[in-house]
């Protein structure tokens, strides 16, 4: 019996001494813990997420912020993931950005993250629910993220709404010109559902001039869309108005205020050259005035340049002048109707004046054109000492093809006829004619010789001869006989209304004013001087006379 207790004392004593030595172990080993623990724990080995509650932060209204939350594989086997869903507030909107869980198969004890993106829509507190779907005994994993929207700087008093507007009100500011000016407003879904557009309209006035345009209808979480804005001002002074969006989101309505102010310049008068305006022609003249000055005795010109300074082409639709019994014309040359100038081209307009009456000239030459504005008005001044005759103008008879090219040569039997034949004159005229011609043979010069006789008029006149007066002075001319003027040779025929001169193709008529004549102002007296002195000389007399008395 003794020996049995002792036995039993010594076999307990090793059980005590191998208790205290592995009591730390038994303590560890998950057959000696509690089955119930683990599973309310949630690390009865599986997937699981590192952080089940993860801290957003502040996100700016407007602005994205990124958040990752990680997941652990705790069991013993890899764990393939499957989709994520995501379950945003109504402040915000989150997507993933990236999914590494998803790459490959992840093996136990190994972590593996996600991504996601997080943009603040409205302020206030934010929250969001993360579920994924895997292969391992709990098949889903949770994760909450929270945080919250600050607004931004300047937004503290700004009504919340569905639709954000862009800009949230709209200043066309001050208009001094009368335009039409356009603005856009933008319309965006600030919320994570989307949004539908019943009716979008401007509250104004007629007379404030606003109008809209816009197709925005639907818009998805985070969509946006485009209204233009016109105003063209009717009234001098303010306008306002409101853009009004209805909707059928929880706040169900949003706004624009619309606003701006007419002030126009004062109306001035208008410049001699407009302002350019792209894709036009502009004309412009080398001169804002044509000035012939004072003390002006006899005809004078003018030749200035019409340059087209736009952009585009234009065409010369007409030139005229203003008044038409002052004297002043426009040569039909250089600028004529239907001349188009491509830009940066010009051409010469050339104006002459032959003063009609003494004193002041106020008249003006207008261009009509295809360019901007369409008229260009010159202003044409000039103060006369002296009239020029108009009755003393010289005449361009011919100045093209031979008249009488096609008349065959005349031999001396053709013109040895009856001094009172009718034909005679006819005849004798045309041989003169054929003789400073050249009779129509090739080679002749086109030369314009016309200018040379300009200035000159008749200053006493008989049928056999008369005195011309011009820029080289005055000389004695005879009937069917050659004279020089200018270096030109002139073939001269008297006629009974004044003198043509004749040179190869060219023939020029010369007219007689019979004012000047002391036969036509003497009255009876030069009428018994007549009747006293008959004939060829009588009438050379009288034309001297005239003479002296014209000169």
């Amino acid at each position: 019996m003794k020996r049995r207790a002792r036995l039993k004392v010594g076999f307990l004593a090793v059980l005590m001494v191998l208790g205290c030595f592995f009591s730390p172990a038994f303590a560890q080993h998950p057959g000696f813990s509690d089955p119930g623990s683990a599973a309310i724990a949630g690390t009865g080995g599986g997937f699981v997420a590192s952080t089940p509650v993860v801290d957003g932060g502040a996100v700016p209204m407007g602005a994205t912020a990124q958040v990752v939350v990680r997941f652990r594989n705790d069991g013993g086997q890899p764990v393939k993931t499957g989709l994520v869903r995501l379950y945003p507030s109504s402040n915000v909107a989150a997507a993933v950005a990236l999914n590494q869980c998803q790459e490959d198969d992840l093996a136990p004890g190994a972590e593996c993250a996600v991504a996601l993106t997080v943009k603040g829509l409205q302020a206030g507190p934010w929250r969001l629910e993360m579920l994924m779907s895997h292969n391992a005994r709990t098949r889903l994993v949770t994760s909450t993220i929270s945080g919250s929207v600050e607004t931004v700087e300047g937004a503290g008093d700004k009504v919340s709404s569905d639709i954000e507007t862009i800009p949230a009100e709209l200043d066309f500011g001050s208009l001094t010109n009368s335009q039409t000016l356009v603005q856009p407003v933008i319309l965006r879904n600030i919320t994570s559902n989307e949004i539908e557009i019943s009716d979008i309209y401007i509250d104004a006035s007629e007379q404030a001039g606003y109008s809209l345009n816009t197709v925005c209808e639907k818009l998805a979480a985070g969509q946006s869309c485009m209204a233009t804005v016109t105003w063209s001002p009717k009234l001098k002074g303010r306008s306002s108005g409101v853009l009004v969006v209805r909707h059928n989101g929880p706040a169900a309505l949003s706004s624009v205020s619309l606003k701006g102010e007419y002030a126009p310049d004062n109306v001035s008068k208008a410049d001699v050259f407009p302002q350019a305006v792209p894709g036009r022609g502009l004309l412009v003249s080398s001169r804002e005035e044509v000035d012939f000055g004072t003390d002006i005795e006899k005809a004078s010109a003018i030749t200035i340049s019409l340059v087209n300074s736009g952009d585009a082409p234009l065409t010369i639709q007409g030139i005229k002048t203003s008044g038409s019994d002052n004297g002043v014309s426009f040569k039909e040359s250089g600028c004529l109707v239907g001349t188009v100038l491509a830009p940066i081209e010009a051409c010469p307009l050339t104006i002459t004046w032959s003063p009609t009456r003494l004193g002041a000239l106020l008249d003006d030459v207008q261009v009509l054109h295809s360019g901007a504005r369409g008229v260009l008005v010159l202003p044409v001044r000039g103060e006369a000492s002296a009239t020029v005759s108009a009755d003393q103008k010289s005449i361009t008879l011919s100045g093209g093809a031979d008249p009488f090219s096609k008349v065959p040569p005349i031999s001396v039997a053709d013109l040895d006829l009856q001094e009172d034949s009718a034909q005679d004159a006819d005849l004798a005229l045309i041989k003169a004619a054929r003789k400073a011609t050249g009779g129509g043979a090739s080679g002749v010069s086109n030369t314009n010789f016309a200018k040379v006789l300009d200035g000159y008029k008749i200053t006493s006149f008989s049928p056999t001869r008369a005195i011309i007066n011009g820029p080289g002075g005055s000389r004695l001319v005879f009937n069917e006989e050659e004279t020089v003027i200018g270096g030109v040779p002139w073939l001269v025929i008297i006629q009974k209304s004044g003198i043509e001169f004749v040179h190869q193709e060219q023939r020029i008529l010369l007219l007689f004013d019979r004012s000047l004549s002391s036969f036509n102002r003497l009255g009876s007296s030069s009428g018994s001087n007549a009747d006293s002195n008959s004939g060829e000389g009588g009438s050379a007399v009288n034309a001297g006379a005239g003479a002296g008395n014209a000169n």
